[in-house]
């Protein structure tokens, strides 16, 4: 199972992601708290379970596309 990063906004009860998915909860919750402080209208984070194939890795305070990542 692999895990995106899903962000909630203020006045919208719809979580949303941006299509990144990642190997590990911990890298889908650090990405989606690092998104969280770019944002202004951010609530709330999470990360959740998904079938889709692992697109990005996140390294440090860096995300990266697999292909860049190998």
């Amino acid at each position: 199972m692999n895990w995106k990063p899903e962000v909630l906004v203020i006045n919208d009860p719809k979580w949303y992601d941006n299509g990144l998915r990642f190997a590990t909860r911990e890298e889908a919750e650090k990405y989606a708290h690092n998104l969280a402080g770019r944002w202004t209208s951010v609530r709330r984070f999470r990360a959740t379970e998904t079938d889709e194939p692992v697109t990005h890795r996140w390294t440090g305070d860096v995300v990266m596309r697999i292909e860049e990542v190998n």
